[in-house]
C-alpha cells in the first residue's frame, strides 16, 4: 500500500513540474491558458490538502474534531480566491497557502498516528511550491 500511495502521490508532481515548465515554453499568447492550468490543478490539490482533515475529524477518537472540519475547508476557499485573479498573483499566493497547508499538517498528523508520511508530504509541498513560483516568474 506504501508504494502505491508513493507512487500517486510523485505522480500528482507531474502536472505541477509538466505547467511550470511549459508556461516558459509556450507562446505569450499560450501562457494565460498553461497559468490556469497549473493555477486549477494547484487549487484542486490544495482542496484534496483540506480534505484529509475531513478524514481526520470523521475519526471515532480523534481530539480537536471541530479544528479538523474548519480548517478542512479554508484551503479549498483560500485556493479557489486564487483561480479568479490574475496568474502573477495566483501562484505565489497558491505557494504560501501550500506551505500553510504543510505546516499545519506537521503539527496535527502526528496527532492521528500519520506522522510516518510527513517525508512525504514535506517532499510534495517542496515540488509544487517551487514549480508554483516558478512559473509565475512567466506569468
Amino acid at each position: 500500500m506504501k508504494n502505491k500511495v508513493l507512487t500517486l502521490g510523485y505522480a500528482g508532481l507531474i502536472p505541477f513540474v509538466t505547467f511550470a515548465i511549459l508556461i516558459w515554453l509556450v507562446s505569450p499568447d499560450l501562457q494565460p491558458f498553461v497559468a490556469l492550468a497549473l493555477t486549477g490543478y494547484a487549487s484542486s490539490i490544495i482542496s484534496f490538502l483540506g480534505g484529509i482533515h475531513w478524514g481526520i475529524g470523521f475519526k471515532q477518537d480523534v481530539e480537536h474534531r471541530a479544528f479538523h472540519f474548519i480548517w478542512g475547508v479554508i484551503p479549498a476557499l483560500g485556493s479557489w480566491i486564487c483561480v479568479i485573479m490574475p496568474a502573477y498573483a495566483a501562484l505565489p499566493l497558491l505557494a504560501v497557502i501550500l506551505i500553510i497547508c504543510y505546516l499545519v499538517d506537521r503539527k496535527t498528523w502526528p496527532l492521528v498516528g500519520l506522522e510516518e508520511w510527513l517525508k512525504l508530504r514535506l517532499t510534495l509541498t517542496v515540488v509544487a511550491t517551487l514549480s508554483c513560483l516558478f512559473a509565475a516568474g512567466a506569468a
